[in-house]
């Protein structure tokens, strides 16, 4: 943590990237990207999120993984932005694009559940961990056949690899965003439990 004297001076830089990093994230590109497709509001089908998975409901895989590459971009672009000032405000940063994901103000707070920009996020701050975060999905992936599952699995290691290997400061910072991401899939944990998830392929 800062000393007191330079948390005085740096305090406005933390704030202006949390909203910026804000701001950043909380734009609804599932939903822009569908709209201009033709395709209405895609809030009105499936789970009404407006993630990737609920756009590949759709059945238009090209604006699945369109949606899916800008959900991750919005969690890199503000944390290299605010990275120019500093590693705590690229942190801080970071964490705002995840909240603003999770919470759009325009949406109503109803946002997505974060898979995306939680992998934006670190591609950020600590790209070689993307891999690893890769590996256990894929691996999780091909023995359960769950994407949830896969995703709840990865975010759980990530802040544990994060410490394993000393990055002490991003292990919190990604416990935060697994509490978060966890919180934020209730209902699939919930459907994991009763063995209602759908499987992937299905």
């Amino acid at each position: 943590m800062p000393d007191p004297i330079s948390w005085e001076l740096a305090w406005p830089y933390y704030l202006v990237a949390l909203a910026f990093g804000y701001a950043f994230g909380s734009i609804p590109f599932g939903l822009i990207i569908t709209r201009f497709a033709g395709l209405g509001d895609v809030r009105s089908i499936g789970s009404g999120n407006i993630g990737a998975t609920n756009v590949l409901r759709t059945g238009r895989k090209s604006l699945a993984a369109l949606t899916l590459l800008f959900d991750a971009l919005k969690g890199t672009a503000p944390v290299l932005l605010a990275g120019l000032w500093g590693p705590e405000t690229a942190l801080i940063a970071g964490l705002g694009a995840f909240i603003g994901h999770l919470f759009p103000v325009w949406l109503g707070f109803k946002g997505g559940k974060g898979v995306a920009t939680y992998i934006g996020v670190l591609l950020g701050l600590k790209f070689l961990l993307v891999v690893f975060f890769g590996m256990v999905w894929i691996a999780t992936a091909v023995i359960s056949r769950y994407s949830s599952l896969s995703a709840l699995v990865a975010s759980l290691l990530t802040p544990v690899a994060l410490y394993w290997i000393g990055e002490h400061q991003l292990a919190e910072l990604f416990a935060l965003l697994t509490c978060l991401l966890w919180i934020k899939h209730h209902a699939n944990i919930r459907r994991l439990l009763k063995g209602e998830e759908s499987r992937i392929g299905k």
